[in-house]
Formats: structure tokens, C-alpha cells, sequence
């Protein structure tokens, strides 16, 4: 037995946006595991909450459709676990830009509400919560270090950011065991393929399947970390178990960029369709582009033992053979 079941067998675990991308390849883990799993997501339209996503384990879960800014629901649903993994938020940046209240609604006050009902009533549990590396926003130096100085472009990352250090204030304050991860641009399985708005991997591959053009916008030479899903999900357990993670914050990426052009470029190859071309920034883009971004992954590699264990082109290959083996459960009729 691995340690990581050694450590979770049994353990009761309640994942917040357990329905969607990062949150079900979660659950399906913990599955593996032998986990007590409960999954709470309110299936926002557009999020990537899809029941197919648990298909195949859904009767070895609990699933509860609420939402995380419902105080009464998280109370019930938060008593007697023994690990929260807070996943649940509103990641469209493009929506931030619009409309500032969903981000500072669900990333803000939905936060402080499973905070509380932890303090409340899981006093003793374990809290993991996922943020994101745009909360740096452009980087002072490369790789980005978690000493770098944060820097937000958007309401969006601004938010997480506040999120991230509410979840440190009940650590330091309340004594509620909880470690933070700012996770990087993660792609795979199970992720929504409605649109474009976030998830850029995922919507490559989507528009290669439909033999497509990819738009790789400016000159296609931006630096990226691209993460695989089953890379970030091992970080999130290990995040959980590990004392040594109590009251950290960690970067979790891919300290070995690729920038755009080449990712285009990939999924093609690896797809056998569709094609690319250069294309302007919208402006709605430009506002959000903080030029070149990649991790740095010491702390977390040094302090737990996590690096990335898949390359890009397995995991491209093995989320484009997903999508081609179930892409009716996840697109839309016309692409947006």
C-alpha cells in the first residue's frame, strides 16, 4: 500500500467543486485511495460541473448539488470531515472584467463561509485550498518564486489572492490546519470544452478534434507551464497529508516552459487535425496577458517530494484520447 492510502483510507473528505475539472479527477483519486468522499458543487452553467465526470464512480461518492455561499448547507456538509479540499470558484477572467460581484461573491464570501463552518464545526480538520498563479500577475523574475511580490492584473486573481489570505489568517489565527496551492495553467481529462474563456490547453485541443484553426495570439513565443491534471491532483493530496504543508503556501507547476506556438503545434501533431494561425489580442485578452510566466517548483519538490511525473506530450496524448472517446459529454453544439 502507498503511502498516500496509507494516509487517506478511509478518511472522511469533502471536496468543494467536486464536479468540476480539477475537483472529479480529485474525487476519482480518492476513490483509488479508499477515501469517505463527499462532493458539494452548485453546477454553475459554464463552470465544468458535468455528472459524466464522476461516471464510473458515482455510487462510491456523496454528491450534494449546493453551494458554497450557503451557510446552513456548508455547516451540515463540513461537520465531522477530516479533510476539506476547497476547489470551488468562479474562474472566468473574462466574466471578472465585466462584472466584479460572482468573483467577489463565490472566491470571497463563499470562501469565508467554508472557513467558518470548518472553524465551527470541524475545528480539527485539515483544509487544502487550490488558488492560482495569475495572482502574481507579470513576473518580476523567471521562474516565479512564491517570495516573488504579488501583483494582480484582474478582479479575478485579485480575489484568490483574498482568498488565499483568509485561508492563512484562520491557519495563523484560528488554528485550522490548512495549506495553500497556486496552481499552475493545468490541462486533461474531464475539464469544461464549451468555450474558450479559460482553460487554454483544453480549448486547443478542442478546436484540433474539430479540425479547427487555432487562434495562438501576438507572436506565439509567451512562456507557459502547462500542468497535468494527474500531476496536480498528487500536489493536492500530498498538500493534505503532510504536516510539513501546515500553514505553507506552494507553487505547483512545471519549472520546463513551452510557449504557445510549440503547444499549437503539438496538439496538431499529436490530434492529427486542425491547424493554426497568428491572431491579435482581443482587448479583453491583452488586459488579462501577463507575458511570460513558469513556475518554480523548489519549495514544494524540496518540502514534499512533488515534481511533475508527465511530459506534455503524454499528457496531451492522453487528454485527446479522452476527448475522442467521450467528447459528446462535454461540447457544446456550436463552439463559442
Amino acid at each position: 500500500m502507498s503511502a498516500l492510502a496509507k494516509a487517506l483510507k478511509d478518511k472522511r473528505v469533502l471536496i468543494t467543486g467536486g464536479m468540476g475539472f480539477i475537483g472529479s479527477n480529485l474525487a476519482r483519486r480518492l476513490v483509488e485511495l479508499g477515501s469517505n468522499i463527499t462532493v458539494v458543487d452548485a453546477m454553475l452553467p459554464g463552470y465544468g460541473g458535468n455528472l459524466f465526470n464522476v461516471e464510473g464512480v458515482a455510487d462510491k461518492i456523496r454528491i450534494n448539488f449546493s453551494d458554497i455561499r450557503d451557510v446552513h448547507t456548508m455547516n451540515y456538509l463540513v461537520r465531522d470531515q477530516e479533510i476539506v479540499f476547497h476547489l470551488a470558484g468562479q474562474v472566468d477572467h473574462i466574466l471578472s472584467l465585466t462584472n466584479p460581484f460572482p468573483d467577489i461573491d463565490i472566491n470571497i464570501r463563499g470562501s469565508a463561509v467554508v472557513m467558518e463552518a470548518v472553524r465551527g464545526h470541524a475545528p480539527g480538520a485539515r483544509v487544502v485550498y487550490t488558488g492560482t498563479r495569475g495572482q502574481y500577475g507579470p513576473a518580476v523574475n523567471l521562474p516565479v518564486g512564491e517570495d516573488t511580490p504579488m501583483n494582480p492584473k484582474g478582479l479575478y486573481e485579485l480575489t484568490n489572492l483574498t482568498a488565499e489570505k483568509m485561508m492563512l489568517l484562520y491557519n495563523d489565527k484560528h488554528n485550522v490546519a490548512t495549506s495553500v496551492l497556486r496552481l499552475t495553467n493545468i490541462y486533461g481529462p474531464r475539464a469544461q470544452m464549451l468555450h474558450s474563456r479559460y482553460g487554454v490547453v483544453n480549448w486547443f485541443v478542442r478546436v484540433a478534434l474539430d479540425n479547427g484553426t487555432i487562434k495562438v495570439f501576438g507572436s506565439g513565443d509567451i512562456k507557459r507551464d502547462f500542468l497535468y491534471v494527474d500531476d496536480a491532483v498528487e500536489a493536492i493530496l500530498l498538500a493534505a497529508v503532510r504536516d510539513e504543508a501546515i500553514g505553507e503556501v506552494f507553487n505547483v507547476g512545471v519549472d520546463k516552459p513551452s510557449n504557445f506556438l510549440e503547444l499549437a503545434e503539438r496538439v496538431i501533431a499529436i490530434a492529427g487535425s486542425g491547424r493554426w494561425e497568428f491572431a491579435p489580442f482581443s482587448p479583453e485578452r491583452a488586459k488579462q496577458e501577463p507575458g511570460d510566466f513558469y513556475s518554480d517548483i523548489t519549495k514544494i519538490r524540496n518540502t514534499l517530494g512533488w515534481e511533475p511525473a508527465t511530459d506534455l506530450d503524454t499528457g496531451l496524448r492522453a487528454t485527446i484520447e479522452f476527448y475522442k472517446r467521450h467528447g459528446s459529454h462535454y461540447w457544446d453544439a456550436v463552439p463559442q
